[in-house]
């Protein structure tokens, strides 16, 4: 295996921290180094003093987007922190189709990881509005910053055991067997979802128009306290009044420190 050294560990930690956020504790040193090695071996670099200067040399960005796709962890799964679902359909969906009369429904599923959290809201959203989903632009926006899961994503593609958690009427209606141990998601579903690649280190973000939900759960526990206020900041602000905010139950926003009010533990709305 071919060592880094601290000042090499350095050199990747200064990286992946300026163009995407991510803090890499010194203890992550060596989970680092054996998921970089087979990258080092296939391109025959002798260290990763000559990885690092290949990847701030190449103007094409692909040494970067692979380098991400091996960092970034990628844990997710159907009904993860169950009671956010809960509370954005007996909640959230009826406030919404109170004050949308536009019939034009924004949800941001940010940090998607392979798709389990945009899908479960579309679901969500089709059995909550039956026959009136015809009358509702209800498509749910699905970023990561990894071209990986993103192409799993939208595959849309998961094992008997994945979903084994979700409602029998959600296999039935949502799900299309393709053999004994895989399922796929059926296109009413996979329509409805837009997968797009995105760096939520962006000083601007790019959206014509305010959500009126976004999902950003277990993102922020890989960010330093700088990077999170500053993301928190930039959700506030492509939020429409009365939005949701919905972070991760390891996560949390200081109410002295924002302008969102607190809900419930890891919700908060804009107001």
């Amino acid at each position: 295996m071919i060592p880094i050294t601290n000042k090499e560990y350095n050199l990747f930690k200064k990286y992946i921290h300026s163009h995407y956020g991510i803090y890499l504790k010194d203890e992550k040193k060596a989970l680092v180094m054996g998921r970089l090695q087979r990258i080092l071996v296939e391109k025959g670099f002798k260290d990763f003093t000559e990885y690092y200067n290949y990847i701030i040399s190449d103007k094409s960005g692909e040494a970067s987007k692979i380098l991400i796709n091996k960092i970034t962890t990628n844990h997710t799964f159907f009904m993860r922190e169950v009671e956010h679902f809960y509370f954005f359909k007996n909640q959230v969906l009826p406030y919404l189709l109170n004050v949308v009369k536009d019939k034009d429904l924004r949800i941001w599923s940010a940090g998607c990881s392979s798709g389990e959290e945009p899908y479960t809201l579309s679901m969500i959203i089709d059995e909550f509005l039956g026959k009136e989903k015809i009358w509702w632009d209800t498509k749910i926006l699905a970023t990561d910053i990894s071209s990986q899961v993103l192409g799993e994503a939208i595959k849309g593609v998961y094992s008997s055991d994945e979903i084994a958690s979700l409602p029998y009427s959600w296999k039935l209606n949502y799900f299309e067997k393709i053999d004994d141990e895989n399922f796929v998601i059926k296109n009413k579903i996979k329509n409805e979802v837009i997968f797009r690649k995105f760096n939520l280190m962006e000083s601007i973000f790019p959206f014509k128009r305010n959500f009126h939900v976004i999902f950003c759960r277990n993102v922020m526990i890989y960010f330093d306290f700088k990077t999170r206020k500053e993301l928190i900041d930039k959700f506030y602000n492509a939020l429409e009044y009365g939005g949701y905010l919905f972070i991760g139950h390891s996560e949390s926003i200081n109410k002295y420190e924002t302008s969102f009010k607190y809900v419930m533990p890891s919700v908060y709305r804009k107001v």
